[in-house]
């Protein structure tokens, strides 16, 4: 078992699959609704026959009421194609109490590929620096997991990000629809973040996006003057937390309500994440959620 993965943990999720939320387009036959018609089990609707439509699909129980012909569509289901996207920025690097913030992402990006290829379906991986650092599409042979772990292991943040462009990149490269789970502290600019998740959303991906923040961020609980570092470049400086700290928790609740709102508009999964929360909790909560959805489409 590899080091990234908790044998326990993924005995507890195994019983929930990772479903989309949105149609997919696949190659096999899968759990995943397709935006296409085909010929499996569940019925959709019907439709007036035209010359040249395959006449077993007929219902010669509608013809015998009603002397029309009509066909019968069904929905096609189909596999996923599941895109992680890593930001490897310096920023990821923060470490307050708790688990270093990109050791948190690699856990569950680890943990999410592997359920997804052993339901069957295609796990893929980008790492984002200041552009992608590493690349494989997403594939469902299990020997495939290797590779994921492989350069999740090998990978560490540094550098600015390059998040935003290379979403913008994957939307236009990623041609059929796919679930796209991107894992950042999203410290870049909201406006051109949210542009970002509307071009694919536009292209019909589902989209879910892990926030992740630790505690010591959010409650900005320090005491004494401290140093504060931008981990992305020089800029440093010695300053009062009292004095800052209710302009600081104001920029920062905007900004969290800026990606909150942008997130719902367009209908993107926006998962807050403490890194002092049980990942076990988070992947569930998140399988649950999609779950729940997906059979109330």
């Amino acid at each position: 078992m590899n080091s990234l993965l908790d044998s326990q943990v993924l005995a507890r999720l195994m019983g929930q699959p990772l479903l989309a939320r949105l149609a997919m387009e696949g190659t096999v036959s899968g759990q995943h609704k397709s935006p296409h018609r085909g010929s499996s089990v569940e019925f959709a609707e019907y439709r007036n026959y035209t010359p040249g439509d395959d006449i077993r699909r007929l219902d010669w129980r509608v013809f015998g009421r009603t002397d029309k012909f009509f066909m019968k569509e069904f929905e096609a289901e189909t596999n996923l194609r599941c895109y992680f996207v890593l930001d490897c920025s310096a920023s990821m690097n923060f470490v307050g109490k708790n688990e270093r913030r990109f050791d948190f992402a690699r856990r569950l990006i680890a943990m999410l590929a592997y359920l997804v290829i052993h339901q069957g379906d295609a796990a893929g991986l980008i790492c984002v620096g200041e552009k992608i650092v590493s690349e494989i599409p997403p594939k469902r042979n299990p020997a495939h997991l290797q590779n994921i772990f492989q350069i999740l292991e090998g990978v560490e943040p540094k550098g600015e990000t390059g998040l935003i462009p290379v979403l913008h990149e994957l939307a236009e490269k990623v041609r059929r629809r796919a679930l796209i789970i991107v894992i950042s502290d999203f410290f870049c600019d909201p406006a051109e973040l949210m542009s970002a998740f509307q071009h694919l959303r536009f292209q019909k991906h589902d989209l879910a996006a892990f926030h992740l923040l630790d505690r010591a961020e959010l409650d900005f609980k320090f005491d004494r003057p401290v140093r504060f570092a931008d981990m992305e470049s020089d800029f440093n400086m010695v300053t009062e937390p009292a004095v800052i700290r209710d302009r600081y928790l104001e920029q920062l609740n905007g900004f969290l309500e800026l990606l909150r709102r942008g997130c719902n508009e367009f209908n993107a999964d926006y998962r807050r994440v403490i890194t002092d929360e049980s990942y076990e909790k988070v992947l569930a909560d998140f399988l649950i959620a999609r779950a729940k959805l997906a059979s109330a489409a």
